[in-house]
C-alpha cells in the first residue's frame, strides 16, 4: 500500500510555509535596511556639503578663477576647463567608440580574434582611471610632446578611459534592436550599410547617447589621471583653447581642500555643489534623450 502524500494542512507542511514567510520578512527587512543605510549616508552627505557650501554660492564665486586669496578665488577657471576637456573627450571617444560597436556587431567576424578584442573591451573598462593617466602621461606627454596641463591632453585620456565604456553600451543598444527590422530592410533591397546606418543606428541612438553621457559624467568626476598629465597646478586664467593651461573642477576641489586656510572650506562645499549641480545635469540630460527618442515595439 502506497504511503499517502502530505496535506497542506499537516502541521509539518504549515510550519514550512511559515518558515518560507519569514524567510522571505527578513529578506524584505535587509533590503530595507540597505536602503535606509545607503539613504542615510547620502542625505548626511549633502546635509553636510550644503550647509558648508551654500553660503559660499554666489555670482562673484561662480564668475571669478581661482586666487591666492580666498575671498575672491572662483570657479570660473576650473568651469572651462572642465567644459573645454569634456568636449574632447566627447568628440574622441564618441564617434570612435560608436563606430566599433558597429563594427563588432554588424559586421565583424564570430571567430577567437573578435572574442579576444571584445574580451579585452570589457576588461578596459574595468582598469583603474590612475591606469590611463600614465598612458596619457607617457604617450602623449613624454613621446608625443603635447602641452601638459592642456584641455587637449586631458580629454585625450579621459577619452581613452571612456571609450570601453561607450562601445558596451553601444554595443548592448544595438543588440536591442529587433532582427526581424534588418530582415525587413534587407527584404526590400538594402544593402548591409543601409540597413545599419538607416535603420540599426538610429533605433540604437537613444541607449547610446544614455550610455555615452553617463560615462562622460563618470569621467568629469575623475581627478586620479588628470594628476598625472599636471592638471593639478595653480591657473588663475581661464583657458582660451585647448591647448591652454587650465584645471579641472574636481582638481579644483582636491586642490582647495589641500588648504590649511579655513576659508577655503566653504569653497571646497561650494565647489563640490556646482560640480554635482553640473553632473545631475547631464544625468538628467541623458534621461531627457532616452525619453525623447525611445521607441516601443
Amino acid at each position: 500500500m502506497s504511503k499517502s502524500a502530505p496535506r497542506w494542512t499537516d502541521a509539518a507542511m504549515q510550519a514550512r510555509v511559515r518558515r518560507r514567510y519569514a524567510a522571505e520578512r527578513r529578506f524584505k527587512a535587509f533590503g530595507l535596511a540597505a536602503i535606509g543605510l545607503s539613504v542615510a549616508f547620502l542625505l548626511f552627505l549633502l546635509v553636510t556639503i550644503a550647509a558648508n557650501g551654500l553660503g559660499g554660492l554666489s555670482l562673484d564665486f561662480l564668475t571669478s578663477s581661482d586666487s591666492t586669496d580666498a575671498a575672491s578665488a572662483g570657479v570660473w577657471g576650473a568651469l572651462v576647463g572642465s567644459f573645454l576637456t569634456i568636449l574632447v573627450t566627447i568628440a574622441l571617444a564618441f564617434p570612435i567608440g560608436v563606430l566599433a560597436a558597429l563594427y563588432l556587431e554588424e559586421f565583424a567576424a564570430r571567430n577567437r580574434w573578435t572574442d579576444l578584442v571584445e574580451v579585452s573591451i570589457n576588461n578596459l573598462a574595468a582598469v583603474p582611471s590612475i591606469i590611463y593617466g600614465l598612458l596619457g602621461l607617457a604617450v602623449f606627454l613624454d613621446l608625443m610632446g603635447l602641452p601638459r596641463s592642456a584641455p587637449l591632453v586631458g580629454g585625450m585620456t579621459l577619452a581613452l578611459m571612456t571609450f570601453p565604456v561607450i562601445v558596451i553600451a553601444a554595443r548592448n543598444a544595438i543588440k536591442a534592436v529587433p532582427p526581424s527590422i534588418r530582415d525587413a530592410a534587407l527584404g526590400v533591397g538594402a544593402s548591409k550599410m543601409q540597413v545599419v546606418f538607416h535603420h540599426v543606428l538610429p533605433l540604437a541612438l537613444p541607449g547610446i547617447l544614455t550610455g555615452t553621457i553617463i560615462g562622460v559624467a563618470r569621467a568629469l568626476g575623475e581627478t586620479a589621471p588628470l594628476l598625472m598629465i599636471g592638471m593639478r597646478a595653480f591657473i588663475a586664467i581661464p583657458p582660451h583653447g585647448v591647448t591652454d593651461p587650465a584645471t579641472v573642477l574636481p582638481m579644483q576641489i582636491f586642490l582647495w581642500s589641500d588648504q590649511v586656510d579655513h576659508a577655503y572650506v566653504q569653497k571646497t562645499s561650494a565647489a563640490i555643489i556646482v560640480l554635482l549641480v553640473f553632473m545631475l545635469l547631464m544625468n538628467g540630460l541623458a534621461i531627457a534623450l532616452r525619453n525623447k527618442f525611445e521607441r516601443r515595439w
